[in-house]
């Protein structure tokens, strides 16, 4: 079984990188990605506070709630990030970036 993605799409933009390593990848986060990182974690913590039923359970649910939107919005500016330099994603700002640093 062929899980490489190029496999079954072509890129419709320049590829930067191929097979993005993990660094280089949250290294290419941009203004967006963070906001949208953020956004998650926060109304992930506001849900987890809303949803505790009682007032004992409220921080350790608003904890949970948090956990759980740090790591969703970690892997959403992540899937963005490494659709940007696979070429998936508009990258007219990575293309600009790394084309100056070559030279």
């Amino acid at each position: 079984m062929n899980t490489d993605i190029t496999a079954s799409a072509k890129p419709e933009y320049p590829v930067i990188d191929r097979n993005p390593p993990f660094t280089k990848t949250v290294a290419n986060f941009n203004t967006l990605d963070y906001l949208r990182l953020s956004t998650i974690s926060g109304i992930s913590v506001t849900v987890g506070y809303l949803s505790g039923i009682k007032p004992g359970i409220r921080g350790p649910s608003m904890v949970t709630g948090g956990l759980i939107g740090v790591m969703g919005g970690f892997m959403y500016a992540y899937q963005n990030s490494a659709g940007r330099l696979m070429g998936f994603f508009p990258n007219d700002g990575e293309v600009a970036r790394y084309k100056k640093s070559k030279f």
